[in-house]
């Protein structure tokens, strides 16, 4: 599976590691990283001190952040060039219905539709799975400014969301892994077991916890 994949995206939810995965990834495969840039959403540490007032401008913001990057991608491919991401944008909805009353919800809905994203299938999707409190802990170890405020509470409502979201996907062939047993982005012996399991992957959806 991994030697046929041109477009390879790693997801998760905050704290997983998908990102740092991703970098790491493109690099083994000379693939180009195409990946989500959280610090340049202005209103992000304010969505987490104050949620209900900055869910709405945050959303917004990361939703055309990826319609750019769907560009790049589409643009990438159409050179022949390999890529790895750490997105599919069918996730932004799920962090929309999470964070988003009512009336701010419906307003997005509105917007998204009119933007006519149309998303681009991956050839392959390796999902980082991981509990609340390995992903605060995780979350708490990289100290980025903007996510100190974030609780563990949140994680297990993003972490149940992505959960049932890929419980039902199907647009892509998928590789679950158990990201607290298993650390693909400091392991290297971790990594290196992943890329051979890939390697061998042939179902469509298969879940790796350890050998």
């Amino acid at each position: 599976m991994l030697d046929k994949a041109q477009y390879i995206v790693i997801e998760g939810p905050i704290g997983a590691g998908k990102t740092s995965l991703a970098q790491r990834l493109a690099e083994r495969l000379n693939a180009t990283p195409i990946l989500e840039q959280p610090e340049r959403n202005p209103f992000l540490a304010r969505f987490y001190t104050d949620t209900e007032r900055w869910a709405l401008p945050t959303q917004l913001d990361f939703l055309f952040q990826r319609a750019d990057l769907l560009k790049q991608i589409a643009q990438a491919r159409q050179e022949g060039q390999r890529v790895v991401s750490d997105f599919v944008l069918q996730k932004d909805p799920l962090f929309a219905s999470l964070n988003l009353n009512e009336d701010e919800a419906r307003l997005y809905d509105r917007v998204f539709s009119q933007a006519q994203l149309a998303p681009i299938t991956p050839d392959l999707v390796i999902y980082l799975q991981a509990q609340p409190e390995v992903l605060i802990e995780r979350v708490r170890k990289r100290g980025i400014e903007a996510e100190r405020k974030i609780t563990e509470a949140y994680l297990a409502a993003v972490s149940s969301r992505y959960a049932s979201f890929f419980h039902s996907y199907d647009a892509a062939p998928v590789f679950v892994i158990n990201a607290e047993v298993l650390n693909p982005v400091e392991a290297d012996d971790d990594f290196e077991l992943i890329l051979q399991r890939l390697q061998a992957m042939r179902s469509y959806r298969e879940f790796f916890s350890y050998a």
